[in-house]
């Protein structure tokens, strides 16, 4: 290039023969070879380079490449992840590894491990010991065991647990770590971790005894400014176990969150300084979206997909910090050509034979086959069950329970653990309140708003609002109603008796829900001020299993108590 301008110069300037010309071009020539030098001197030192990161969350206990309900092959888990994450790293060995929690619970295995066998090593964190994670956010359901569950897996992993908003309460001191700094190629890369807030709403307080969870925005504000401007990193990624919390193409909020349940479309507007969010707790899957500059991610659920995202980054001088300049993102499924990590089973087998021979353990018996195919669209026997155990459990008059699983199923003859822990899912405990009718019906009302209004000619299937969670679809035994969708919303609840007689407004009665709609999940608020009259500390699934033991006459048929009217 200079020896180029200089041509050019010379042949501009005016031809003579004598070496004067020269020595009369050396001052004009000066400045032009300064400025070449310049951009020789940014070329020869321009320097670019990438950081990967992969991640995961809401593993929710999933390691086995199996439907721990059934037995059957499923294409998800640790065990599966592990294949492409040992992949990814033979082509970068320098790799950031991150989980935005939801990890310990979930399923009958995961269970099993923290509570019926408890050891001092949590399988899930085995794993992801063997895989090399970097750092977890913990999310809200590891909290569901209680602390003391909680705190030994975290003392059993190798890697950071990293949240900056669970704090101890009354102080602004995190409990953990808010962030890590990994150094990769000389890029300082900074790792916060943050939690939903929500946790006192769904939890019973003694399982966060001590602690409070602050608003993540104001803590990614806090973090990402120490980060940036103390700890100097050119790169900032927040793992989060929060969601999107809005519609991006409409800008509506999504609807059956808790007010701060998720904050990611707010921190990505609202904190300056970040490049990469990766998000959890929605169990969506979200291959690449980017929002004011922010790069967001979300890997799913249960292990069924790998996010990587990769960011490059440039400096002019070798004393510049990193720019980013780029960055990408996309999630990798797990499909059946995706091989099982070897080690991940030979480190998880003892723990997974141990509750596979307890999943199979033999409880009881059912004379015929019962299914929850169509438990939210008509009464079913599979439901009375439960509605039958919390009765008797809660000494209750009137019982509210929901289907968890619509795939579940209890086969005609022998029942097993396996079976029961199907048709409950979750480990929630049996609360039971004492309500009005006029507050009975409310909850009612407001279970109702899981279907759309009425249209002639459409299947019930069809009315189902997109919008809406079928865990929030409350079904009642002990009362009669209809659900009449030709009315207005908190209308439709027509016909509701009790004992053959108009439910009584005033009247209170004695109703069993479980702990979660006690703390007014779902938007079921009229819970929250409700007495109190019993708290069961053993779990409704425990609850159900115990039942079957000692009750040969299980329900064949529904007592079809409530229907829908369209």
């Amino acid at each position: 290039m200079l020896h180029c301008l200089l041509h050019l110069s010379i042949a501009d300037s005016p031809r003579r023969p004598n070496s004067l010309n020269l020595i009369h071009m050396v001052p004009l020539l000066r400045p032009l070879v300064a400025l070449t030098a310049s951009l020789v001197a940014s070329i020869s030192f321009a320097e670019r380079t990438h950081v990967t990161v992969l991640s995961t969350t809401d593993l929710h206990g999933h390691i086995h490449p199996v439907d721990y309900y059934t037995g059957e092959p499923a294409q998800r888990g640790l065990a599966k992840l592990g294949s492409l994450i040992k992949r990814a790293r033979l082509l970068d060995p320098k790799l950031i590894l991150v989980d935005s929690g939801d990890t310990i619970q979930g399923t009958p295995f995961a269970y099993h491990a923290a509570v019926v066998e408890p050891t001092n090593s949590n399988p899930m964190m085995a794993a992801m010991n063997a895989l090399k994670f970097d750092a977890m956010a913990p999310g809200n359901h590891e909290f569901n065991f209680g602390l003391e569950v909680l705190n030994t897996a975290r003392r059993s992993s190798r890697f950071p647990w990293i949240s900056g908003n669970v704090v101890l309460a009354s102080s602004e001191d995190p409990i953990y770590a808010p962030y890590i700094i990994k150094q990769v190629r000389g890029v300082r890369v900074g790792i916060l971790g943050l939690t939903t807030p929500s946790i006192p709403g769904w939890e019973d307080p003694d399982h966060y005894e001590g602690l409070e969870f602050t608003d993540p925005v104001e803590a990614a504000q806090r973090w990402v400014r120490e980060l940036r401007r103390r700890s100097r990193v050119d790169v900032v990624v927040v793992a989060m176990h929060m969601g999107l919390e809005e519609d991006i193409l409409s800008g509506q909020p999504i609807p059956g969150q808790l007010e701060g349940e998720n904050a990611a479309v707010r921190i990505a507007r609202e904190v300056p300084g970040i490049d990469l969010i990766l998000m959890g707790h929605t169990h969506r899957e979200v291959p690449s979206i980017m929002i004011n500059g922010v790069l967001l991610t979300q890997a799913g659920k249960w292990g069924e997909f790998l996010s990587r995202t990769t960011l490059m980054l440039e400096r002019s001088d070798p004393t510049a910090p990193w720019e980013v300049i780029g960055k990408t993102a996309t999630t990798h499924p797990i499909t059946a050509d995706v091989p099982t990590d070897p080690q991940i089973l030979k480190i998880t087998e003892d723990a997974y034979a141990a509750s596979e021979a307890w999943l199979d353990r033999a409880i009881g018996y059912s004379r015929e086959a019962l299914s929850a195919a169509r438990s939210r669209f008509e009464d079913t026997a599979i439901i009375d069950l439960i509605h039958q155990v919390q009765l008797d459990a809660g000494d209750a008059d009137v019982s509210l329970a929901v289907s968890f699983n619509p795939d579940a199923r209890l086969p005609g003859g022998e029942l097993t653990v396996r079976d029961i822990a199907s048709l409950y899912s979750f480990e929630n405990t049996l609360v039971v309140v004492e309500l009005t009718g006029e507050q009975l019906k409310e909850a009612l009302e407001h279970s109702a708003r899981y279907f759309l209004p009425a249209q002639p000619g459409a299947p019930i299937e069809a009315l189902v609002d997109p919008r809406a969670y079928g865990y929030n679809f409350d079904m009642a035994e002990g009362v009669e109603y209809v659900i009449d969708l030709n009315q207005p919303l908190g209308e439709r609840i027509t016909d509701l008796t009790y004992r053959n007689r108009p439910l009584d407004p005033k009247r209170k009665r004695k109703v069993a829900i479980n702990n979660y709609r006690h703390n007014g999940v779902g938007g079921y608020t009229m819970f929250a001020d409700a007495p109190v009259l019993s708290r069961s500390n053993v779990g409704i699934r425990e609850l159900i299993i115990d039942w079957v033991r000692t009750n040969t006459d299980l329900p064949m048929q529904p007592s079809d108590n409530w229907s829908i009217k369209q």
